[in-house]
C-alpha cells in the first residue's frame, strides 16, 4: 500500500500543515510541513511522528502534543 494522506489541517496563514497519513493497514504517522511563498520548491516536512499509531486518531492525539499551533486551529474550528 502506498502512504495516503487521510487528512490535512492547515494553520490560519496557510504556511503550516500537519498531514495525517496512512502507511499500511492500521498503520498511521504525522507529518507537520511548512512551505515559503518566495520558494517554488513547495511543502517540507519539518517534523514527523517518532512511532507508528495504529488509528488516525492516535497519530492527531500525538502530533497535537507535538505542534505547538495545532491544538490552537483545531479549538477555532
Amino acid at each position: 500500500m502506498s502512504r495516503v494522506v487521510t487528512r490535512s489541517i492547515n494553520d490560519q496563514t496557510g504556511l503550516r500543515c500537519v498531514d495525517l497519513v496512512q502507511i499500511g493497514p492500521g498503520r498511521h504517522i504525522w507529518l507537520e510541513c511548512r512551505r515559503d511563498p518566495e520558494d517554488s520548491h513547495g511543502w517540507r516536512v519539518v517534523l514527523y511522528a517518532a512511532d507508528e499509531f495504529s488509528s488516525e486518531r492516535e497519530a492527531l492525539r500525538d502530533a497535537r502534543r507535538s505542534v505547538a499551533w495545532l491544538d490552537e486551529e483545531e479549538t477555532m474550528r
